[in-house]
């Protein structure tokens, strides 16, 4: 799966877990373009992800990871986290 793909499949998820409809999302898109996005028409910025994920009340990263989990199928949620705490920890100890 594309990761556009994949990131529209992961929101319209977390969008729909917390009973949420497209309308919901007004005060950060319009309802045309996320349904461009939840269909993986379009690719948001950091910007819009962020605002996309602050009004279903996760982090960003939540957002991010679980597209990245429907991407690669064979990934596990433990082998994503350890990844990258592993290159975080050698990221933050080169400060």
């Amino acid at each position: 799966m594309e990761l556009n793909q994949a990131f529209g499949v992961a929101l319209q998820r977390l969008r729909k877990s917390k009973a949420l409809t497209q309308e919901d999302f007004s005060t950060v898109s319009s309802r045309t373009y996320l349904s461009t996005l939840e269909r993986g028409l379009k690719s948001p910025t950091l910007e819009k992800v962020d605002a996309l994920a602050s009004v279903m009340g996760v982090q960003s990263l939540t957002l991010l990871a679980y597209a990245h989990l429907l991407r690669n199928e064979g990934l596990s949620l433990d082998g994503l986290l350890a990844h990258v705490r592993s290159e975080l920890t050698l990221l933050v100890a080169e400060e």
